[in-house]
Order: structure tokens, then C-alpha cells, then sequence
């Protein structure tokens, strides 16, 4: 009897699936579109197409149609029915068109078309679930209040998308890693791919995992990056995790003997700012586009989930102990600096995030042994509110939802494949450490895994990386060089920089090229150089006489000289330290660009005695209006200086 009402379910399901497609008649399943990116003038010579698929929300029930975003990145060679590597991105809710620009030029384009897509509900796809709940937990983050409190507010923000989604017609038990699976066997079909290419990152790697098990014929490789392995226990390790990958960097400064001499105990400082933050938060200004009210205040939970956030990026990481000692110090400009930095953390459609980790993740982790895990730990012994939290929002997220609806997917069936698996884990990656990935690769019967040593999180998104996945892609048989990784650039751990939160100001303004801001500090720093070489052109003709003439002109010449030298090396400056490490720029300049710091203090000073002379003497001065636009242009080279904060007079 039970043989028969399942045979009647699955014909019924069927019968509902074919009214579904055939309800569409002759209409295509991918409806095309302009661009998505409109303003972005370096795609416009690129062979880019664009467009939704068309897919069912509720595959089982198909009755109401949703749109999956998707872009394909056509290969440069204009090979016709070229292969393609399909991306899923992480989060679970992050975008994966919104990736574009890592794709760009990636080097699979050479022979590959690379297809990207935002998984349903996220980015370009439509519905899109809850694109702005990210900004208010970032808002309830950057608040002077308790973990509880924190907590509260999130489950209520939380609470009212979730209300808001099911107001507006959107089914939240349809979004998880097996309708995704779907979709992407619907949309190779749909683009005319026997088969293709996988490459999945962080939670996108286990929605690859369950894609390649549901449909093991569309595989022609697997390159998991960075791996979720045990989706039992996600959640669980966290803590641990987390502490593991903390324990290496520290173990690195050790190893370095100016790092280690400049944060001795690094360890026994994050525990010391735990304790302070705990006591008495830091408040910083922060730009009022990334929090209206202008203030974040870092308590304890705030500053455990930035360092955690921290260990996902190289070169975050070699910034990490600087980053530790200067919460010890309650820097608040050079913290300000970064919070913009870990704003990201909080960047995707958390609507989604709920609805696949609620339904697969939470439901199969439990919260005593997150708690058990975290005990470990003396400064994390209830692990990190952030994670911690998501355990009641999941709670209040599956209300009048029977247990029965938790996702549990059976993956056993991946050993029984030959497609070939490429699975890359960070060294310092806190979130998927190095042991899953051989875990994941012990699920497959033709896999190997590497370590992306001094990387963190995705490390196969690197130009190493890059290089992996190209020689795995072309020739699936050989077998990677485990060592592979040790060509890259060892940790450069930031040390000896003389702080300055004036220089991040100043590289940002650089960096936006905003024309209206900068162009009148360019014209000024143009005029400082034409008029001091006439000034010095006129001295070899001695067409100065007078002491008065002669002082004011030099004192204005040594002083554009210094400012010209000044502003053009901390530019050259900013440039190098960026190409290097970008975060830096956040603390300051290295100490071998100290000088420049001195030199625009000395600017300031002889810029004081400059005026200070020329309206004591001016009565006395000939062609006085040139000399005053050679002042004027130093005065707004100065303010520009001072307004970044680069030099201060306070």
C-alpha cells in the first residue's frame, strides 16, 4: 500500500511538473536582458550575454515562475560550443554575477565560457529576499548595547523579513541547495551544455557537492574552493575553527622576529581587549553613508567576529596583530579606519542566507555543542554571538514548520563517480579549515586536495590559484603538485608603521578620482611648480633686487619645493604600500616613509613664516598678485593635507 501512494505521489508530481512547462507553450525558458551593470564602460567591448531563467519556484508543485540571473562570459577565442565552468558563489546569499570582476579576465576565458548566476533569491535573480537586511544587522552591530540585546534586535529584523517574504507571495521553504541544484541542471539544458564544469566556493562548494550528486551526468570536473565538509557539524566547529587558524597567525609573528618584537604576547593582548571591551566599549566616527547615526562602537563580540573576518583575507591577515594591539591602544581614528573593511562581512540577501541555513545547516547542528566546542576556549567560552544568535533566529525562522521539512541530502553517492575533483583549502581560512578539504575529498574516488598556503578563505581565487585550476581544467588527469602554493609571497607581517589615519583619507580620495574634489588641489600643485621655476628662472636674470623681493621669493620657492616633494611622495607612497598591502593604509605608512610626515609638518611651517614675511613686507614686494597665487596654491595644498589629516595642527 505504501508502494502505491509513493508510485501515486511521484506520478502526480510529474503530471504537475509537465502542466508547469507546458503552461509556457512555446515561450523560451531565458528571457534576455540588457546588461546589469549599465555605467560599467570597460564591458562594453567584452562578449557578455545576459538573462533570466525561468524555473519554477516549487519544482515539485510547479505553479509560480521565479527568475535565476545569470551571465556568460564568452571565451576569448571565439572557439563555437566551447566548454564552460559554471560558478556558485558562497554566503549562502552572496551574489554570483555580482563576482563579475574576479572572472573578468580569469584565464579560463581563454578557452572556456564561464558562467555565472545569482543562486535564487539573491542579487539580480527576482524575487530578491530581503537585499537590506544585511545594512540593519550592521546598524545593530555598530549600537553600545549587550549581546542580549544585539540578539534581540537581529531575531526581530530577522522576524520581519521573514513576515514580509511570506506577505508577498514568497514560498521560504523552496530555497535551499537542492532547488539550486535544479536550476542549474535546468539552465545547462537551457544553454545547450551536455555538460560542464563546477567550480564552487565556500557554502557554494556543498551546493556543488549536492548538485554533482543529484546529477552526476552534468560533471565534467569539480573545483571546490574552500570546503564545507560535514554540513553536521558547520556550525558546531565554529569556535574552534575560528581559534585554530588565530593560533597560526599568532604562531607566524612568533616565527618573525620584528613582528614578534614589536607584539610579544599577541595572544595574551586579544584576550586583555576581550576583557577591556567587555568593561568599556570603543565608540569611532565612521562615514555617515555606511551608518546614519556616524558611530560604531565595538564591544567584545564586535572586535571577535573583526579578527575572525580578518583571517579570511592574506592581507588582512598580516595586519592581524597591528590590528589586535591598536584595539589595546583604543585607536579610535586608525578603527574607524576600518570598519569599513569588515562592512563586507554583512554584504549579501540575507533572506536567503535564512532560508538555506535554517532549513539544512542549523536544523542539523546543535546548539550544546556549539557551546560544548567553544569551551575550549577561555576568551570564547560561549563562542561568537554573531554565529551564536543564528541558532534562536533559525528557531523563530521554522515556526509551525514540522521537523520533518529539514533538508538532509545523502552524498554518499559522489564516491561512486570518476569526474575528476581540484579542492583548495587556506591555511589560515577560519570558517572551512584545511582538514575538510581532505575530508571532502575522501568522498570522492578521483579527487586530490591542496593547501593554499598563507592564504585564507577561497584561496583558488588568486593569481596562483588561478594558475591550479587552469593546468587542473585542461589536463584533469595529472595529478597537482601538493607543494604547488609555496611559490606564493611568504606572510609579510605589518610591523614598524608610524600610524596616521590621514593617509587612508588621502588614499581614498585618490582612489574615487572624484574630478570635482581633486582637480582643484591638481591645478594648485601646478601652479606651485610653474611659478617657483619662474621665480628660480628670474633669479639667474637678477631681476630681483630688493631684500624683500628676494627673501619672499626664496621662502615661497623652499616652501612649494618641500610641499611639491611632500605630496608627490606620499602619493608614491600610497601606491607602493597599496600594491602591497592595501589594509596598511589603514594604520599608516611604514616607517621608511616617515619622512614624508616630517616634511609635511615642515611644509605647514614655512608656509606660516612665508605669509607671516609677505604681509610684514608686502608694501615693499613687486608683482605682488603672482606671488599671492603662488601662496594661495600652497594654502590649498595645505588644506587639502589637513583635511584628510595626514598633517594636524591640533
Amino acid at each position: 500500500m505504501k508502494t502505491k501512494i509513493n508510485v501515486l505521489k511521484l506520478s502526480v508530481g510529474i503530471i504537475i511538473s509537465l502542466s508547469f512547462f507546458i503552461s509556457f507553450g512555446q515561450q523560451d525558458f531565458i528571457e534576455k536582458t540588457e546588461t546589469f551593470f549599465p555605467n560599467a564602460t570597460q564591458l562594453e567591448n567584452e562578449e557578455i550575454s545576459w538573462g533570466y531563467l525561468l524555473v519554477p519556484e516549487n519544482w515539485e508543485e510547479p505553479k509560480d515562475s521565479i527568475k535565476v540571473a545569470f551571465t556568460i562570459l564568452k571565451n576569448r577565442s571565439k572557439i563555437q560550443n566551447a566548454g564552460a565552468v559554471a560558478f556558485i558563489q558562497g554566503g549562502p546569499g552572496a551574489s554570483g554575477v555580482g563576482s563579475l570582476g574576479t572572472w573578468l579576465n580569469h584565464p579560463f576565458r581563454t578557452n572556456h565560457d564561464i558562467i555565472l548566476f545569482d543562486v535564487r533569491g539573491t542579487g539580480y535573480s527576482s524575487p530578491r529576499l530581503c537585499p537590506d537586511l544585511g545594512q540593519k544587522f550592521f546598524e545593530i552591530l555598530s549600537k553600545n548595547q549587550t549581546k542580549i540585546a544585539d540578539e534581540k534586535e537581529k531575531i526581530e529584523a530577522a522576524s520581519q523579513c521573514r513576515q514580509q517574504l511570506i506577505k508577498n507571495g514568497v514560498d521560504i521553504s523552496q530555497y535551499h541547495s537542492k532547488a539550486v541544484a535544479k536550476d542549474l541542471h535546468f539552465l545547462k539544458e537551457q544553454l545547450g551544455y551536455t555538460s560542464w564544469n563546477i567550480y564552487g566556493a565556500s557554502y557554494g562548494t556543498y551546493m556543488a557537492q549536492v548538485y554533482a550528486s543529484a546529477y552526476p551526468d552534468d560533471i565534467m570536473s569539480l573545483i571546490l574552493d574552500s570546503t564545507v565538509a560535514d554540513i553536521s557539524t558547520y556550525y558546531e566547529q565554529n569556535t574552534s575553527n575560528y581559534m585554530l587558524s588565530l593560533h597560526k597567525v599568532i604562531e607566524a609573528c612568533q616565527k618573525d622576529p620584528d613582528c614578534h618584537g614589536e607584539f610579544p604576547d599577541i595572544q595574551k593582548t586579544y584576550e586583555e581587549v576581550i576583557v577591556a571591551l567587555e568593561k568599556n566599549p570603543i565608540t569611532v566616527e565612521v562615514d555617515k553613508g555606511l551608518i546614519p547615526s556616524g558611530e560604531f562602537t565595538f564591544n567584545a563580540e564586535d572586535f571577535k567576529i573583526s579578527i575572525q573576518q580578518a583571517l579570511y583575507n592574506k592581507q588582512l591577515v598580516e595586519v592581524t596583530p597591528m590590528l589586535i594591539d591598536q584595539f589595546h591602544k583604543r585607536n579610535k581614528k586608525v578603527l574607524g579606519n576600518l570598519v569599513a573593511a569588515f562592512a563586507s562581512l554583512l554584504n549579501m540577501d540575507y533572506g536567503v542566507y535564512f532560508c538555506v541555513s535554517c532549513s539544512e545547516t542549523l536544523p542539523n547542528n546543535e546548539i550544546a555543542d556549539f557551546y560544548e566546542n567553544a569551551k575550549q576556549f577561555k576568551a570564547l567560552d560561549t563562542g561568537l554571538a554573531f554565529y551564536e544568535s543564528d541558532f534562536k533566529v533559525c528557531d523563530m525562522w521554522n515556526e509551525n514548520r514540522p521537523d520533518s521539512l529539514s533538508l538532509h541530502y545523502d552524498l554518499k553517492n559522489l564516491k561512486k563517480h570518476q569526474y575528476p575533483v581540484l579542492i583548495y583549502s587556506g591555511e589560515f581560512d577560519p570558517i572551512t579549515p584545511v582538514k575538510n578539504g581532505q575530508k571532502v575529498a575522501d568522498k570522492f574516488s578521483n579527487s586530490q586536495a591542496i593547501i593554499g598556503y598563507t592564504y585564507g578563505h577561497v584561496p583558488g581565487l588568486t593569481k596562483i590559484g588561478e594558475e591550479v585550476a587552469v593546468s587542473f581544467i585542461n589536463n584533469p588527469s595529472q595529478r597537482i603538485d601538493p607543494q604547488f602554493f609555496k611559490k606564493a609571497n611568504k606572510l609579510n607581517m605589518a610591523d614598524h608603521i608610524e600610524l596616521n589615519h590621514g593617509v587612508s583619507n588621502m588614499g581614498h580620495s585618490i582612489g574615487q578620482l572624484n574630478l570635482v574634489f581633486i582637480i582643484p588641489f591638481g591645478i594648485a600643485l601646478c601652479v606651485m611648480f610653474f611659478c617657483s621655476l619662474l621665480f628660480v628662472i628670474n633669479f639667474f636674470r637678477r631681476e630681483y633686487n630688493t631684500f624683500s623681493d628676494k627673501s619672499v621669493r626664496i621662502l615661497a620657492i623652499l616652501t612649494s619645493a618641500i610641499g611639491l616633494f611632500c605630496i608627490v611622495g606620499l602619493t608614491l607612497a600610497l601606491l607602493e604600500v597599496s600594491n602591497q598591502n592595501f589594509y596598511i593604509l589603514a594604520f599608516g605608512l611604514p616607517d621608511e616613509f616617515g619622512y614624508l610626515i616630517t616634511m609635511a609638518l615642515m611644509f605647514l611651517a614655512l608656509l606660516l613664516l612665508t605669509l607671516l614675511f609677505y604681509v610684514l613686507r608686502i608694501k615693499k614686494i613687486k608683482n605682488r598678485s603672482i606671488i599671492f597665487s603662488l601662496l594661495f596654491s600652497n594654502i590649498l595644498a595645505a588644506t587639502y593635507l589637513l583635511y584628510w589629516g595626514v598633517v594636524s595642527v591640533i
